[in-house]
């Protein structure tokens, strides 16, 4: 990722963004760029799942090595969440089922689908499908799930961007493109480990799981 260039803004709807816009938030991606788009919680750097160098550039922006980076995958729907899992339980897909699209983070066991780059020693791996057109819209775009993370300051892990000019202004050498919606909420996703026999709640969110 070079210097050479400024970030590009580019202001759509939430609930029903601009096909151009999308297409070349799409485009970026599958050239093996990072981008920044909304989810249902943060904002979110996000680069394709085949792109090794993106996960690589993406773990440098968040200032961790891959396997401790918690970097999620952004999916569309259950099916496709099962296309990078191993096989789990007909209650545990009856849990999810009933919360996502949400602002849900699942852990579960991850398959040989998912790149070793960033898994961590349990070879567990975040699911997230979340509540929001551009997310799901990216993903179908590009054929594949997204890796993600939370957009920081980059000066300190624990506070969250949440308005697109804070990000330009961070960032704006760093990711070639923001897809804004506005700000963004101010509570991360809960984090249920379900790659154990019961369900474990890590973190909760926005709203309680269901």
């Amino acid at each position: 990722m070079g210097c050479a260039f400024f970030m590009l803004s580019y202001e759509v709807s939430s609930s029903n963004p601009d096909d151009r816009i999308m297409q070349k938030a799409a485009d970026l991606l599958l050239a093996g760029e990072i981008i920044v788009c909304p989810t249902d919680t943060f904002y979110a750097f996000v680069c394709a799942l085949s792109n090794k160098s993106g996960i690589e550039a993406i773990c440098k922006l968040v200032g961790k090595r891959p396997e401790r980076a918690n970097l999620s995958i952004i999916c569309s729907d259950l099916k496709n969440i099962s296309d990078y899992t191993l096989q789990f339980s007909k209650s545990t897909y009856k849990l999810i089922n009933r919360n996502l699209p949400g602002p849900f983070t699942f852990i579960l066991k991850a398959n040989n689908k998912v790149p070793k780059l960033f898994l961590n020693n349990r070879k567990t791996i975040g699911i997230r499908v979340p509540d929001h057109v551009v997310p799901q819209k990216l993903v179908e775009l590009i054929g594949e799930p997204l890796v993600a993370a939370s957009v920081h300051h980059p000066d300190d892990l624990t506070e969250m961007l949440i308005t697109p000019e804070a990000i330009e202004a961070a960032y704006q050498y760093k990711v070639k493109m923001i897809v804004d919606t506005g700000d963004s909420g101010i509570v991360g996703s809960a984090v249920i480990d379900c790659s154990a026999d019961e369900p474990e709640l890590i973190r909760e969110g926005p709203v309680p799981i269901q």
